[in-house]
Formats: structure tokens, C-alpha cells, sequence
């Protein structure tokens, strides 16, 4: 038995046991966390999220103005969100739709007065209709989605409108709210379902659809009056409320585990043909010789060493953050009710692990010999986040310029700043101090004098080829299981097989030790002792091979036509590539560190 958390960029999350069959961590049983009884007549909420389209990055309120849906009476109220949610673009507010448990309405207005949109509005509209936004609603913590039986889309959630001839848009403005319940008791019920199936009807007032009815057009050149009407139907399921998320979860590519088991069987393969390269290399040292005439020089310190201290200490600090986070989700202490609480724990973990990044840099720098010691904290507390905090602002002013409610508040923003200065940044310093107080590290071998001469390397060895051919293997580690989290990112899917991604995590650790180790040992055997950042460079290069991966995944994938949301894409790819790149590149350089320790501590020297 093992654990995964389902997750959306919509909003909603969910703990389940996952219980591993010959398909793998596939069936899904919901932990009870966060049950709500409901006693018949007892209202039942309904949420509203900002909405979204695979065909842009860019969110928007579902009260902006320009849309015109009908505020709760009393004016709209938001919800309260945690950090992660409110970073990843959720904005729920309560909304005017009356539900009541087990009380079924043939046809409520939704508006109290007929709405009525200007031509410059109803030309916004179309616009969101043609570029597939979907309403995203939420009842007790289900998301509000539509069925349909193509097994290859699975389910999918209802747009804002649609387009018949592929020219004409038609607003969805009557909402055919269906809710599954489950009976506790002869009292109490519970919500173990919630569909909705919008229409677009001229006259919404008669609540009647079919294929005579006149849909409803917002057209461009005059003022458009219509109404929002909504029914409610309540049907009663055997589903027991512990899997009731499982119908939401169809048969799409990111739940077929045999696609998963492919990805590992692939991160197998290279992980034993490396297994065995390193093995006979472990065993058979001494019949090589070329690495044994640079042990005076292997040690030299390399050039930059306070920027390779800093950058080894970030790559700590992200390893155990990513650990841990993983852990948390396959052991199940995330809390369902929670939004966002995945990518909260996340940013938590990395603030409260800023000591492991000032403790190892630290540690390396004084083995360097390093005397910037001042400059060296001040670069690991504030170089990498530094750099990631400026890329999100830069990219949250082109959210504001596209006036998308994915810009993050000024409060919010004060609150990541206020957890990086007042507590990443002080742990940051005690690590150092910590890191500073141990003794150094004390090398196998003296480092001679005068630097050894370096033959003309051949040209597979040479830095970028090098680099270029090491990547390659962490990242063909991992690629399979990246499409995933791509899709679940980009496209708003649901992600929810921790147990998988904690075994390829796994396996990316191991290649890109056993890659960079490979690659270190030719650059020695070459009497290339330039070593340190070569093996940093070789299993980072995965993030160069990443990026490309995210600009194909663009070209063939997205359909993002706007500037903003264009920028945007490559904005947050190229943050996940440079946490990639230290992640990896710290992976590699540490198994170097203590191969090249162990082996040059194995010969002797006169």
C-alpha cells in the first residue's frame, strides 16, 4: 500500500491510498480526510475558480467585468487561499447558485435583472469562446466537470462556449447541474459526484434545449440582453464517498500505467548499462595509468570555486526539498482539503532548508581554501532564489499587462519575499556558520606547485561535447514521466502518480552519478584533471536537453497565440530548467567529489 495526492492547477486536491497491482499504483481509495455530511434541504456550496484554456497561459476571474456573470448578492466574496493556490493562479469566490441537498430545481435565474453586453465586450467573449476557456467550479471540493465517453479525452470540463461553424461563438448561459449523492444514514448524505452540462439558449427563460433551439450569439456590431438559468438534478450513487474521485480519473494517457512502467523498464535499462561500466571501472583501477600521473594536480582548485560553493549548496538545498516533498506525497500527510498544499509544502520545505544550502557551500568553499567567506553566504543566500524571485516578477508584470487574474497580489509577493529574507536567508547563515565551524576538508594527495600540462584531448572529451553527451542520459531517464508533468502543468490535467515519479527520481540520482563518474574517469585517464566543474556541467547539461524537449513540446503541442502567454511559457520553463540544471549538476558533482576521493586515497604516493 502506498500513497499519491491527485492535484490540479484548478484548485482541487485529493489524498488517496494507492494500492499496487500489476498495473501499478493505479487504484485509487481517497483517505477520509475532510468528510462533509450533508442533511437534506442543507445548502451545498458552489465555488467559482478563475478560468482557463489549454490554448493560453493566462487565467482570468470569472467576475472581471467584461464577462458579466452574476456577482452574489451582497457583492463577491473571496475565498481564502493558501500560498501555493494563490501562486498557481487560483482565485475562488462563492457565487449566486442556490443548492440544496436533495432539492431538485427545474429552472432558476440565475441574475436577478437581464444582462446586458456591449458589442465591444461580446467581441472579448467570443474571443475567450474561440480560444476554449472553461468555467471551473467546485462543489465540496469535487470539480464541477462533464462526462463524455471518448475514452482517449476522458472527462473534461465545460467551456464557456462553443463554435458550430467554426466561425460563429455561442455562449453557454444554461447550466444543467447534476449531483450525485451517497446516503450515510436515513439523515445524512454526501456528494460523490458533480457534472454540469452547459447549453446555449437565446431564450434561457424557458430552461428547454434541444436541437430546434435558438443558440445564443453575442454579437459584435449591438447591444446583446440574455439571461443565466440553471437546474438542479440529484441522483443517488452506490459510490462510496472513499472513491469517488475515481470517475473523474478515465482512461487518459496520464493514468495508463503502462506508459509509466515503460518509463521505468527505459530508466532501467540505462541505469544497468552504467551499473556495469562504473562496476568494472571500481574493479579494475589500477589497470589504467594515465589518471595516477595528475594525482598532484586533481585537487587544484578550480577556477570560480566560490560560484561552484554556491551553486553546489543550492543544488542541495533543491535535492532535499524535492526528497521530502515526494515523500510527503507517497506517504500521505498532505491534506486534501487543502488547495495548492502540494506546491505550498514545496516553497516551504526549500525556505526551511536554506541551511542545507549555506552549510554545504560553506563546507566546500573552506575546503577551496576560500577567504570570501562574507561573499561566499551572501551569494548562496541570494544568487539562485535571487535570480528565480527577478524571473517572476518580470513575468507577473506581463500577467497585470494582460489584465489576467494569474498575477500574483503585491500581499502575496510580500509574503514569499518576507519568507526569503526574514527566514531562508537567516538559515541560510547559521548553516554557513555551521559549515565554517567543521573542520576542512583534508585531500588524499599534496597538490603540486607547479600545474601539470594538459594533452590535446580528444574530441568527445573536450567540455561541451563532454556536457552534450552526459546530459543526454539523466535526461532520457526521465523524459516519459516529464511529458506527464508537462501535460499536467500546461494543459490543467490531473497528476496524481507520486509513486512512479518518486522511483524516477530515484533513477535520476543514480544516472547522474554513475554518468558524471563515467565521464570524470576518461577526463582523468586523458590527464585532464579539470575536473570539478566538468562533472557539475555533465549531468546538468540534462537541462540544456530539457529546455529543447520544452520548445518541441511548444511547436507540437500548444496552440498559444498570444505574446503574453508565449513569454510566459518560456518564462517558467527556463526557471524549471535551471532548477533542474543544479539539481542534477550537484548530483553529479558530489559522486564525482567522492570517487575522485576514494580513488586517489587508494594509491601511494612517494
Amino acid at each position: 500500500m502506498s500513497y499519491c495526492l491527485l492535484s490540479h492547477k484548478n484548485g482541487f486536491e485529493v489524498l488517496c491510498h494507492c494500492e499496487f497491482t500489476r498495473h501499478g499504483c493505479f487504484g485509487l481509495l481517497p483517505a477520509w480526510y475532510g468528510t462533509k455530511n450533508y442533511q437534506k434541504g442543507q445548502a451545498v456550496e458552489l465555488l467559482v475558480n478563475a478560468l482557463s484554456s489549454p490554448d493560453s497561459v493566462l487565467p482570468y476571474d470569472q467576475y472581471y467585468e467584461q464577462f458579466h456573470f452574476c456577482e452574489p448578492e451582497g457583492g463577491k466574496k473571496a475565498q481564502s487561499e493558501n500560498l501555493g493556490s494563490m501562486l498557481f493562479g487560483d482565485r475562488f469566490y462563492d457565487s449566486r447558485f442556490k443548492i440544496n441537498m436533495l432539492v431538485d430545481q427545474k429552472c432558476t435565474i440565475l441574475c436577478k435583472d437581464e444582462i446586458s453586453m456591449s458589442a465591444v465586450d461580446a467581441a472579448f467573449v467570443n474571443e475567450r469562446i474561440k480560444e476554449k476557456y472553461a468555467l471551473n467550479w467546485v462543489i465540496d471540493q469535487l470539480p464541477a466537470a462533464k462526462l463524455t465517453s471518448d475514452k482517449k479525452t476522458g472527462k473534461e470540463y465545460y467551456h464557456l462556449g462553443l463554435i458550430w461553424d467554426k466561425k460563429t461563438a455561442y455562449l453557454n448561459n444554461y447550466f444543467d447541474i447534476r449531483i450525485q449523492y451517497n446516503a450515510v444514514d436515513d439523515k445524512n448524505y454526501r456528494v460523490v459526484g458533480a457534472f454540469v452540462y452547459p447549453h446555449s439558449i437565446a431564450d434561457a427563460s424557458a430552461c428547454v434545449y434541444n436541437e430546434n433551439v435558438a443558440p445564443l450569439h453575442l454579437a459584435e456590431n449591438k447591444v446583446t440582453k440574455y439571461k443565466y438559468a440553471y437546474s438542479v438534478t440529484w441522483e443517488k450513487s452506490e459510490t462510496p464517498w472513499s472513491t469517488r474521485w475515481n470517475k473523474y480519473l478515465t482512461l487518459t494517457a496520464s493514468s495508463e500505467p503502462r506508459i509509466h512502467w515503460f518509463s521505468l523498464i527505459n530508466s532501467v535499462v540505462i541505469v544497468l548499462f552504467l551499473s556495469g561500466m562504473v562496476g568494472m571501472i571500481l574493479v579494475h583501477p589500477q589497470e589504467d595509468f594515465g589518471w595516477k600521473l595528475v594525482h598532484g594536480d586533481v585537487f587544484r582548485t578550480p577556477v570560480h570555486s566560490i560560484f561552484l560553493s554556491v551553486m553546489v549548496g543550492s543544488g542541495a538545498q533543491l535535492f532535499v526539498m524535492s526528497g521530502m516533498t515526494l515523500l510527503f506525497a507517497i506517504m500521505g500527510f498532505l491534506s486534501p482539503s487543502s488547495r495548492g498544499s502540494l506546491s505550498t509544502i514545496m516553497i516551504v520545505f526549500y525556505v526551511l532548508f536554506g541551511s542545507i544550502a549555506g552549510y554545504f557551500s560553506a563546507r566546500l568553499y573552506k575546503m577551496f581554501g576560500g577567504q570570501s567567506w562574507k561573499k561566499n553566504v551572501m551569494l548562496t543566500a541570494f544568487l539562485f532564489p535571487g535570480i528565480v524571485f527577478g524571473i517572476f516578477i518580470i513575468l507577473n508584470f506581463f500577467l497585470i499587462g494582460a489584465k489576467s487574474s494569474g498575477a500574483v497580489p503585491f500581499l502575496t509577493i510580500f509574503s514569499l519575499f518576507a519568507l526569503w529574507i526574514l527566514v531562508s536567508a537567516p538559515l541560510c547563515f547559521v548553516g554557513a556558520y555551521f559549515g565554517f565551524s567543521k573542520a576542512k576538508i583534508e585531500f588524499p594527495v599534496r597538490i603540486n606547485q607547479i600545474p601539470r600540462q594538459i594533452p590535446e584531448q580528444v574530441f568527445y572529451l573536450k567540455p561541451i561535447a563532454a556536457a552534450l553527451l552526459g546530459g543526454i542520459l539523466p535526461f532520457g531517464a526521465i523524459f516519459i514521466e516529464l511529458y506527464f508533468i508537462m501535460n499536467s502543468i500546461w494543459f490543467h490535467k490531473v497528476y496524481y502518480v507520486f509513486g512512479f515519479l518518486f522511483l524516477v527520481f530515484l533513477i535520476l540520482i543514480i544516472t547522474c552519478s554513475e554518468v558524471a563518474i563515467l565521464l570524470c574517469y576518461f577526463h582523468l585517464c586523458a590527464e585532464d584533471y579539470h575536473w570539478w566543474w566538468k562533472s557539475y556541467f555533465t549531468s546538468g547539461a540534462s537541462a540544456f536537453y530539457f529546455y529543447v524537449y520544452g520548445i518541441v513540446y511548444y511547436i507540437t503541442k500548444l496552440k498559444y497565440e498570444n505574446f503574453a502567454s508565449t513569454i510566459l511559457y518560456f518564462g517558467w520553463t527556463a526557471v524549471m530548467a535551471f532548477g533542474l540544471f543544479s539539481l542534477t549538476g550537484t548530483i553529479g558533482f558530489t559522486a564525482c567529489f567522492f570517487f575522485v576521493h576514494k580513488i586517489y586515497s587508494s594509491i601511494k604516493v612517494d
